[in-house]
């Protein structure tokens, strides 16, 4: 990656992170007064569970700043996969709300548990609603146009605050006439967290395990190489390796054994400056010789 797109992902993981940790913090306050005033235990909780927000988006800021440093003896890769360090953390908080979640939803069930809201807890929790899909969509949006996964894993972060909403605004219309409704809805919502945890989870574990490249950049990668035309390379053995900042990859090219260590050299430097110049992957070749 180019180090303007690297300076991209940096500033995109600061601004979604200061918005994101302003707009809770206001959202706790909104919220914590509105459970205060009217008695509701489930506004008050909810409070709590957006104020979450705000540490896991304090984890996507710090992760952008610890991914900017520059490589070092200790760390000749840089410091990228801070990003997906702070992925799976986000993933591990999201999981540990939808168990707290699904916990109590099975509780409220057990003990027949019924919901008394008033006017305000509606308003506050369909403001609370809006805003937080509202960033969730922002976070994604961001996250996509810059490739930052801590960016994006805390958009559903925002977006299971908005869900736990729904299900206290669900609860808060249909108390009266259904008493467990907020139970069911809670647990199913759980369910859901617990999904999007996971594939949050999954797909930065592929990146740290290391990922072979798709079939669409390989035949890019080889139409690029055979277009410098430097002879029948026959190209091979591609892997791909992801350092959040930046990516490496490594190929293997077969060569005219009676081909002298110079020339083979120069073929190979070529090779990983091309690439470099049009994908932004710094790319290490392996040179295998081939006899007549």
């Amino acid at each position: 990656m180019s180090s303007d797109g690297n300076l991209k992902k940096i500033k995109a993981g600061y601004l979604e992170g200061v918005v994101s940790i302003v707009v809770n913090t206001i959202l706790f306050g909104i919220k914590l007064y509105a459970g205060i005033i009217t008695g509701s235990v489930a506004i008050v909780a909810d409070a709590w569970h957006t104020l979450s927000d705000s540490l896991s988006s304090i984890v996507v800021v710090v992760a952008a700043k610890l991914s900017s440093l520059k490589p070092d003896a200790g760390h000749p890769f840089g410091h990228g996969r801070w990003e997906q360090i702070a992925t799976l953390f986000i993933a591990f908080f999201l999981a540990a709300i939808a168990y707290g979640f699904a916990q109590d939803s099975i509780e409220r069930l057990s003990n027949k548990q019924e919901t008394d809201f008033g006017i305000l807890a509606i308003v506050v929790t369909a403001i609370s609603i809006v805003v937080k899909e509202l960033l969730a969509q922002y976070a994604f949006y961001i996250g996509k146009k810059s490739g930052n996964l801590a960016v994006k894993a805390d958009g559903w972060h925002h977006r299971s605050d908005a869900l736990s909403s729904v299900v206290v605004l669900i609860g808060i219309i249909f108390a009266a006439e259904f008493w467990w409704i907020d139970g069911v809805l809670g647990i199913a919502i759980s369910l859901m967290l617990f999904y999007a945890a996971y594939k949050i989870a999954k797909e930065t574990v592929d990146k740290l395990l290391g990922e072979a490249p798709s079939k669409e950049l390989v035949e890019k990668i080889s139409a690029t190489v055979h277009g410098l035309d430097l002879g029948d390379l026959r190209l091979h053995h591609f892997h791909i390796h992801n350092y959040g900042t930046h990516q490496e990859l490594t190929m293997h090219i077969r060569l005219d054994g009676s081909m002298s260590i110079e020339e083979g050299h120069l073929i190979a430097t070529i090779i990983e400056k091309k690439i470099e110049i049009d994908f932004g992957i710094e790319t290490t070749v392996h040179l295998e010789p081939i006899y007549a």
